[in-house]
């Protein structure tokens, strides 16, 4: 999905810190695995504008990212340059669903529930294939997605105010394309002191979690389970019951 230059700079300034909660718990995790405690590089699938990336830099990891959003990248080059000068990261203008790069990695990530974002199932199988042709053999591709239960809670509309930004936000189920839709609004204070509107219209597909199991497998990945994002080594017993689960897949 494209994003426009206005969700990108709302999206870094409001949005980001989900992946910063997140790095250090998927770092943690991966380094505690026998591949992780030797290979030190990592994909980041749907990168944004970074946040993931740089924790992982800042940490001693070769990074690669990609993203679809030109916009969501401006950002992530600019956090990360120092690295890009030292040859430890690069991003890239990919398609999350169909992709090669340069390398093999130990780790690959995909966070904020990115990857509901595809159009499909056919789409999803595209995107681990992608990543399971990269990683190496032990190798750990770490995701979330939102399942039905927990997109059905986005519906409707809702309001968030800071000082810098204002949000409204409406969501709606569509059935017949197994689709949410979001339309995302707001004004968001620049340097002037001036408040400069955006909107972004963004969908997200719910999937089956047993599917999407399924479709790992016959990507290559020889095992994968769901968990929370407090502890990624216990698998739940009913992913579907969950708002968001976190895909551990080995490949």
């Amino acid at each position: 999905m494209q994003y426009n230059s206005g969700f990108a700079r709302v999206y870094n300034v409001h949005w980001a810190g989900f992946a910063d909660r997140l790095a250090p718990r998927i770092r943690e995790f991966y380094e505690r695995t026998p591949i992780g405690q030797v290979n030190k590089t990592a994909l980041d699938v749907c990168c944004g504008t970074g946040q993931l990336a740089l924790h992982l830099l800042e940490h001693g990891y070769t990074v690669t990212g990609l993203d679809f959003s030109p916009a969501m990248l401006s950002y992530a080059i600019e956090k990360a340059q120092p690295y890009i000068d030292e040859g430890r990261a690069r991003f890239i203008e990919a398609d999350a669903t169909d992709f090669t790069v340069e390398g093999q990695f130990g780790l690959a990530t995909s966070t904020f529930d990115a990857l509901n974002h595809l159009p499909d199932l056919a789409a999803l199988q595209g995107c681990f294939r992608s990543v399971a042709a990269v990683l190496v053999d032990e190798g750990r591709f770490i995701f979330d997605l939102n399942t039905r239960y927990g997109l059905e809670r986005w519906l409707g509309a809702s309001m968030q105010m800071a000082d810098e930004l204002v949000v409204f936000t409406r969501g709606v189920m569509v059935e017949e394309l197994n689709r949410t839709y979001t339309q995302i609004s707001g004004f968001l204070r620049t340097e002037s002191g001036l408040y400069e509107r955006f909107d972004q219209t963004a969908f997200n597909t719910i999937f089956e979690m047993n599917a999407v199991h399924a479709a790992l497998l016959e990507a290559g990945f020889r095992s994968a389970y769901c968990a929370r994002s407090d502890d990624f080594t216990k698998p739940v017993d009913d992913p579907e019951a969950e708002p968001r689960v976190f895909f551990v897949a080995e490949k």
